[in-house]
């Protein structure tokens, strides 16, 4: 009996023994799950305190100080500290809050012969910065794992400055990464309540500095499209505006035909071309190349424009015409830019051209009485905004000569003829002659058509890397007799 009854105690025990166990893992597994979801519930938390700074936040300085501010907020550290990566492979601190030491040996001497703390923490935040293996953070750096040093008062690896409030007692350094590449350092250090930091703290940390790697690449990635969307949307807007500086329909009034073509290498070009109507018997052409591509160069398209526009009105002389454009863009336009131009003056009434050239493409004219033979119109000059009037006044004239029904005249920028097939040889201007004396009894349309296609073709599918203009205008006469 008395065996029986041991046997019942000790297999009462053993069960109790192997239910606490049970009872004890089930206790422990709940924990860890409970650390876990306030883990997690922490990195949300700390995700949504920065997301505003990730959306809004332009200045990448003021992006890492909301997030070394979150840090301390989240881990219950009394300061924090993030150290970027710069080009030069070294971490320099970007953001700090509280008064996070710091941990380089110049540092510690400087103290010692600051003024004042608040001027040695001034000046040591300014300066710090660690290199590949130099220092907790140079040595994280370089090792790509994360640190915990739960008694850093003892530790050797961390510096200690004579100044109490100055001193370490916990730290927890985590890199910074995003796609295998590394951002930043962020630090953590002495915990508000004392208790030093322990594994549940550290991975913590590391989750919260996997969330700082994906928030600033976002920030970085939605900042550039933001950039990216304002540069289209002024683009769009600067091609708007030049397309509505461009001559839409040609003067059907007069004995001229007009034909044009014109391409930009970009969304925005710089070259220029128009048409002016002076008075009953007279009319302006130009047309203009403008140093560079982009909303500069189309702004200074524009200038020239407007000026061009007022000026003829009142001059009947391109060369004049041309001292005062000068004179103006030489004033407002910055260093490095400059326009080449062709102005001429067309009057049906004396069947004359005038035409005045600033260091532009020479304008090709065909000529009825010499069998159709173009040749171009080598008028002097220099291109506008790049010297003052007393240089560029003397070195420009107009050239004059007598346009008779069937003649034409060429205007053309220089994209046209530099054009390059795959063997970098270059379409050229003695090209474009024989495909004017090819087809100069066509209409003024089809033979702009046929250049076109003509240079297409020759590019070989390659695309222009200049912008592409030609106006072409054939004196049609009363009776229309072709050149």
């Amino acid at each position: 009996m008395l065996l029986f009854l041991a046997g019942v105690i000790a297999t009462l025990l053993f069960t109790a023994l192997v239910n606490f166990r049970i009872n004890r893992k089930v206790a422990i597994k709940e924990e860890a799950i409970q650390r876990l979801e306030q883990e997690k519930q922490i990195v949300v938390d700390f995700m949504h305190s920065i997301s505003g700074a990730i959306i809004g936040e332009k200045n990448r300085q003021k992006l890492f100080q909301k997030i070394v501010h979150a840090a301390i907020t989240n881990t219950g550290a009394t300061c924090a500290c993030i150290y970027e990566k710069k080009p030069d492979d070294h971490f320099y601190r970007i953001a700090v809050e509280g008064l996070f030491p710091p941990q380089d040996k110049a540092s510690i001497q400087r103290l010692k012969h600051a003024p004042s703390r608040t001027e040695f923490i001034e000046n040591a935040y300014e300066s710090e910065n660690y290199g590949l293996g130099e220092g907790l953070v140079g040595s994280v750096a370089k090792s790509g794992k994360p640190l915990l040093i739960s008694q850093a008062k003892n530790d050797p690896r961390v510096l200690q400055h004579e100044d109490p409030a100055l001193h370490i007692h916990s730290l927890m350094l985590a890199p910074v990464s995003y796609d295998e590449s590394l951002i930043a350092i962020l630090a953590v250090a002495n915990p508000i309540d004392g208790v030093p930091f322990d594994a549940m703290d550290f991975s913590l940390l590391q989750s919260l500095a996997n969330q700082v790697g994906l928030a600033i690449q976002n920030s970085t990635t939605i900042q550039l499209q933001i950039e990216k969307n304002k540069i289209d949307l002024d683009l769009q807007l600067a091609q708007n505006i030049q397309n509505l500086l461009l001559p839409t329909e040609f003067p059907n009034d007069r004995p001229l035909e007009f034909a044009a073509h014109y391409s930009p290498a970009q969304k925005i070009g710089g070259d220029l071309y128009d048409i002016f109507e002076i008075d009953a018997d007279s009319i302006g052409l130009a047309v203009a190349d403008v140093s560079g591509k982009g909303i500069p160069a189309s702004i200074v398209m524009a200038m020239c424009q407007t000026h061009l526009k007022h000026l003829i009105q009142k001059i009947q002389s391109p060369a004049s015409v041309l001292k005062l454009l000068n004179e103006a863009l030489f004033k407002t336009m910055r260093p490095g830019m400059f326009v080449t131009l062709t102005l001429g003056i067309l009057n049906t009434k004396s069947n004359t051209l005038t035409i005045a050239r600033a260091g532009h493409e020479a304008p090709l004219f065909c000529n009825t009485q010499k069998s159709g033979k173009v040749f171009p119109i080598e008028a002097p000059g220099m291109a506008l905004g790049i010297v003052p009037p007393e240089i560029f006044d003397p070195k420009i004239e107009d050239a004059k000569l007598a346009f008779n029904t069937g003649d034409m005249l060429v205007l053309y920028t220089d994209g046209l003829t530099e054009i390059e097939n795959k063997k970098k040889v270059e379409f050229s201007s003695q090209r474009l002659v024989r495909l004017l004396e090819k087809t100069h009894k066509q209409s003024a349309e089809s033979i702009v058509k046929h250049i076109m296609e003509e240079t297409k073709r020759f590019a070989e599918g390659l695309e222009p890397l200049d912008d592409q203009t030609l106006l072409l205008v054939k004196h049609r006469g009363p009776s229309a007799t072709p050149c």
